[in-house]
């Protein structure tokens, strides 16, 4: 059955995301032993699997972020970018040092598919947060070479549409309200999310 946060797609099947999460999982801790990493044949996965997708892998202990690493727009088969972002969330994320071996079981795995992102248009900084959908949307701000963005899930830490977007023209290395003063890029994607149950 469809996801109804995944517009103009067909949502995964629970075996599909069982595949991703078990992908996410071996190469992320064979990068963090510094073990080579498991081959596969990523033609013996699905179509859908086997299609180009934008992916974002989260990794969290006890709630709290240890990782957060991902793509906005699909260049490489989707099993492919769930693995490479895997490990790049537990290796490369530069808000936080490397995962360590002795973290790897705690960590649990989140993975959050994308849909294309869709450019906004809006007459002023009113009507943007009108068209904003809080907890359905994750949201991309563009200004000059900056570029941030903020998945879906993040309106469980921000649910005011003020607050989501002060919050990301901080992240975006801007001053908290610029959104009120210029006018920004702005781009709407909705995620599939799903995470691994123990």
């Amino acid at each position: 059955m469809p996801n109804p946060q995944l517009e103009g797609e067909m949502s995964l099947t629970d075996e599909e995301k069982q595949a991703l999460l078990r992908i996410a999982r071996e190469s992320m801790e064979h990068a963090v032993r510094g073990k080579s990493l498991p081959s596969f044949d990523s033609s013996t996965f699905t179509p859908a699997l086997q299609k180009n997708g934008a992916s974002f892998v989260t990794l969290t202990i006890r709630g709290g972020l240890r990782g957060c690493i991902g793509a906005l727009e699909a260049y490489q088969p989707l099993v492919l970018d769930v693995r490479d972002h895997a490990i790049a969330a537990a290796l490369e994320d530069p808000r936080f040092p490397p995962v360590q071996e002795k973290e790897l079981e705690q960590i649990h795995i989140e993975v959050s598919r994308l849909t294309e992102p869709q450019m906004l248009t809006y007459a002023n900084s009113n009507e943007l947060m009108a068209k904003l959908r809080p907890h359905v949307d994750g949201v991309i701000l563009k200004h000059g070479f900056r570029k941030a963005t903020f998945l879906p899930q993040v309106w469980g830490q921000v649910p005011a549409p003020e607050d989501f977007l002060s919050q990301l023209c901080y992240k975006m290395g801007e001053r908290p309200n610029i959104w009120r003063e210029a006018k920004l890029q702005v781009y709407t994607y909705q995620v599939e999310e799903f995470h691994e149950l123990n």
